[in-house]
């Protein structure tokens, strides 16, 4: 069985469903200008994964012992922990970015690279800190809801966001270890499609809800978009007019929308 807080995420976006099932009756979102384009992309995207990424997720879930699969899962997180450390800086939380700097160095040398999660264990928990926050944190607005290609669910400040967090990931500079740029596009393209792959992996309930269960699929991701934002750029002092007061769940880890 997974730990990976699936039975919290159930809980959550049953909630989130109830509350966007109620909305997508309502008149057009003055937050969505660009609906028509963003529905469009969405129907791509859910053809993408439907015929290319559901089908990966499944058949690596079922080739993947759950033990490999944390493992997999931790290795990712622990790279992201050095994103993590550096935003906590750039929002001015120094005592936060020294003890997730100090878990990212213990977790790649004692955790075996980070297969291995000892910092948890020591009472070093895991942050979720992203460039898209420290904007936040700074001033600068979501602005209106925007579906990427492939990407998914976004905003102008997201897309900086995502340009942010590319450049603080080790795996966007392999070819600095590899002499051969053929080497190095494998490495980077094949350790991205794996984390894509254990991303999908693990949220293969939470999506399976929206597709059941939601009135209408696409304002349940704008929601739970919007509603994640709010819940990590504000700490979990959720605002009073958000979608859904996340800060009432113990144990979140972000939603991740498909």
């Amino acid at each position: 069985m997974r730990s990976k807080s699936t039975g919290t995420l159930l809980t959550v976006l049953s909630t989130i469903l109830l509350s966007t099932g109620c909305a997508s009756v309502r008149a057009t979102d003055p937050s969505d200008p660009w609906e028509g384009w963003n529905r469009g992309m969405q129907s791509f995207n859910d053809g993408v994964d439907d015929y290319v990424m559901k089908p990966v997720a499944e058949g690596y879930r079922w080739i993947t012992p759950d033990f490999v699969d944390q493992g997999i899962s931790n290795f990712f997180s622990n790279i992201g922990d050095i994103r993590v450390t550096i935003n906590d800086a750039l929002q001015g939380k120094f005592a936060q970015s020294a003890f997730d700097g100090t878990r990212f160095l213990l977790n790649s040398t004692l955790g075996l690279a980070g297969f291995v999660d000892l910092a948890s264990n020591v009472d070093l928990p895991k942050h979720h800190e992203d460039f898209d926050q420290t904007l936040g944190y700074w001033g600068v607005p979501t602005g209106p809801y925007l579906v990427l290609p492939l990407l998914g669910p976004s905003s102008p400040r997201g897309v900086l966001g995502v340009a942010g967090d590319v450049a603080m990931n080790p795996i966007s500079y392999t070819g600095i270890y590899f002499a051969s740029s053929t080497v190095s596009t494998a490495v980077s393209g094949g350790l991205g499609a794996l984390n894509a792959a254990d991303l999908r992996a693990d949220n293969l309930e939470t999506e399976r809800i929206a597709s059941e269960a939601a009135l209408d699929r696409y304002a349940f991701f704008r929601g739970a978009y919007f509603s994640q934002r709010n819940y990590l750029v504000n700490d979990g002092n959720v605002p009073t007019d958000d979608v859904l007061n996340l800060d009432e769940q113990e144990g979140l880890s972000p939603v991740q929308p498909y």
